[in-house]
């Protein structure tokens, strides 16, 4: 894997990288320059704009934060720039008693689903994981049919670019033909930048007392994590791609991702 070249250095984001130059299953490398993954944009400046939408041709951004983060923390400044298209796709139940619907606060147990130090911490994390799936399979189709749009770069994100984004990309990385090995070292290198991004959630009022309580190093993204997230959907559905076409994912659809991610 080319790490070195896959990182996206920004002033106002911190775990940003492309999806591309990670090893393909029939010897091959997904496409530099298509897909994008990132923490929180709130903090872009003028230059970061400049160089996602100038140089980078991003149109698309897939934002997958509840209604309550964005009323908090606000749409971010590339909401203002006419070229970028937003599709603002939150993977929490929308009704009930997890409603997010014109909330004031945010449950950050679901947002950033930490580690409790057990046994089954994995269970813990992917569990929410499949809550995503769950809760939201629309969403999630939704997500990765706008990752997959052909005019200009896109790129999704979440929070921390750890959990939600983390899924939502090791998703369309299979679909792409990825090696398992490539998805799960794409997942577990958010942690290389860690204490970044856990210093630019702390300075907001609304992720600062979830991440407050607990160690740093429960934060971490572990590899058994993804692993077992994409075995569960290997025996239960037949793979990622079989769960995708139970809500409504076409051949046309996984088309359109390799078409984006593959050379």
């Amino acid at each position: 894997m080319r790490e070195l070249t896959r990182w996206i250095d920004l002033e106002g984001a911190v775990n940003v990288r492309d999806l591309g130059g990670l090893p393909t299953r029939d010897g091959g490398h997904t496409r530099y320059g298509r897909i994008f993954r990132s923490d929180n944009l709130q903090g872009l400046t003028p230059g970061d704009v400049a160089l996602l939408v100038g140089e980078l041709n991003l149109r698309h951004v897939v934002d997958l934060r509840s209604n309550a983060e964005v009323s908090l923390e606000g749409p971010g400044p590339l909401t203002r720039v006419p070229e970028v298209r937003h599709h603002h796709l939150t993977l929490f139940a929308e009704g009930g008693r997890h409603t997010d619907v014109e909330a004031d606060t945010i449950d950050g147990e679901r947002v950033l689903p930490w580690a409790e130090r057990v046994v089954d911490e994995e269970l813990r994390v992917t569990g929410f994981y499949f809550g995503y799936l769950r809760d939201r399979p629309d969403a999630v189709v939704a997500a990765l049919r706008a990752m997959a749009l052909e005019d200009g770069a896109s790129l999704v994100h979440c929070a921390a670019g750890k959990d939600r984004t983390g899924v939502l990309s090791a998703l369309a990385l299979e679909l792409a033909g990825t090696t398992r090995e490539a998805i799960v070292e794409d997942y577990v290198a958010t942690g290389e930048r860690l204490e970044l991004i856990l210093k630019r959630l702390r300075s907001s009022d609304t992720y600062r007392g979830d991440l407050d309580s607990r160690p740093a190093d429960d934060h971490r993204p572990r590899a058994r994590y993804i692993e077992q997230f994409l075995g569960v959907l290997d025996d239960r559905f037949g793979g990622p791609l079989g769960w995708l076409s139970r809500h409504g994912w076409t051949e046309a659809d996984t088309a359109a991702v390799r078409a984006r991610l593959r050379d």
